[in-house]
């Protein structure tokens, strides 16, 4: 090069012109990043480098949904911006259980956080034999961190002609616990030693 175009040109005038031939305009430049509802976004693009990198993060009490990392060049993204989605507690369900794995984690930040689950994400309650669900049998994580409907219970559900059994085989299966049998027979009995005081 000769020194009168050197003497023009300073170094930063030829980084310019070696920017435009490798990267013209219109090839190498995004639109803004796209924003996300209830995180943010910084720009990790290195200063030499023709590609913009952009690192997605989420508020508190919200987990990712997708790549945190997204980048651009010849005037793409490479994907699709991520999501930030509620996280909900696990339901406590006494006398039941959830019909999906008990120990569900969702990753925020390459954290494995347990017994939670994500927004939009559905579970369905089973309860234990001789209990019934009341309530709605399946409930979703909402995007406040709760879950709707309201989370059912199981209570115990005495079968059809239990109401009046007092005596006999059948106490096993109207009731749920022995010790209830036990507390049944001494009541009978008491019962039974009441009337005979009555007759005398």
């Amino acid at each position: 090069m000769s020194s009168e175009l050197q003497g023009t040109c300073p170094a930063w005038c030829l980084f310019g012109i070696l920017t435009l031939l490798l990267c013209p305009s219109g090839l190498c430049d995004c639109q803004m990043p796209p924003p996300i509802a209830h995180g943010f976004y910084k720009d990790m693009s290195s200063l030499l480098s023709f590609t913009t990198v952009i690192h997605y993060g989420c508020d508190e009490g919200y987990v990712l949904d997708g790549k945190a990392k997204i980048t651009c060049s010849y005037s793409r993204w490479s994907s699709p911006a991520p999501q930030c989605k509620a996280q909900c507690l696990k339901p406590e369900i006494e006398n039941g259980k959830l019909s999906v794995d008990e120990n569900q984690y969702v990753e925020h930040e390459n954290i494995a956080i347990p017994n939670h689950y994500i927004e939009s994400e559905n579970v369905t309650v089973q309860c234990d034999p001789g209990y019934a669900v009341v309530g709605p049998q399946t409930i979703t994580c909402t995007e406040n961190g709760t879950w709707y409907p309201e989370v059912p219970k199981c209570e115990w559900d005495m079968p059809n002609g239990c109401e009046s059994v007092f005596t006999g085989r059948k106490l096993i299966q109207c009731l749920p616990f022995p010790e209830d049998v036990k507390m049944v027979l001494e009541v009978y009995k008491l019962s039974l030693e009441i009337k005979q005081l009555e007759q005398k």
